[in-house]
């Protein structure tokens, strides 16, 4: 199996690749390492080559990473499903969070962010495959959901993510990708300031970056395959 490092250089690659055969501006497709269930040394390989923004999907697993590499810059990025529990952990712990589907949690957050640090930056989590097994609002709670969050002081909203369903062909993945993108310029277009779509992972990274995503959350092309399941 090839070194962080190699899978490092050639995803980096990949994307640079697709930003140039989607006319996407150089740069502007930001790599989030996506990092659950990989023990903190694999991160700590891909941050000394270069990679500093790392996901984490169970907060009892992410503290103890976030302890053990505390004194290094890395900005940490929480994409899970969200339990009332949790939030103050999320909101002490995390510089962004991705997975935001409902206003509690949105209202938990902001409460319990502490003031010494600054707004956490948050997206909101949509459904964009329209699957009752799929977590995330749907396109029509969206805006009621995002003017209340835009409410809220100690948070920033920055944008939207998704996670749809698996597909392998690529103008069907493109679909759900695509609904999220004009709902980011919809939202857009009655005054918010939105500027992130964190979308695409290993098996769907091209169709995302064909679609607008400015962050794409990779895993296993960079870090290979899961071997342990962690739980929280």
């Amino acid at each position: 199996m090839p070194e962080i490092s190699h899978r490092l250089q050639q995803v980096c690659s990949e994307i640079s690749l697709y930003e140039q055969e989607f006319d996407r501006p150089a740069g502007s497709v930001q790599l989030l390492a996506v990092s659950k269930t990989r023990p903190y040394t694999d991160l700590l390989q891909a941050w000394e080559n270069g990679q500093t923004c790392f996901a984490e999907n169970y907060i009892q697993e992410a503290l103890e990473k976030i302890n053990k590499l505390r004194s290094l810059p890395i900005q940490w990025h929480f994409i899970g499903p969200i339990q009332s529990n949790k939030t103050r952990a999320i909101a002490e712990n995390f510089d962004w969070v991705h997975s935001i589907d409902r206003l509690k949690i949105a209202q938990r957050l902001n409460d319990q962010r502490p003031p010494d640090k600054p707004p956490l930056q948050v997206l909101i989590q949509v459904n964009s495959s329209e699957e009752n097994s799929k977590s995330g609002c749907r396109f029509a709670e969206l805006k009621p959901l995002a003017l209340a969050i835009s409410t809220l002081p100690r948070l920033q909203l920055r944008g939207l993510m998704t996670l749809p369903a698996a597909c392998d062909d690529f103008e069907q993945q493109r679909k759900p990708l695509r609904k999220l993108r004009l709902a980011l310029r919809e939202l857009n277009q009655s005054d918010f300031r939105l500027d992130t779509l964190s979308m695409g992972m290993s098996n769907d990274m091209r169709a995302a970056i064909a679609e607008g995503a400015t962050i794409v959350r990779i895993g296993t092309a960079l870090f290979g395959e899961r071997k342990t399941t962690a739980v929280d």
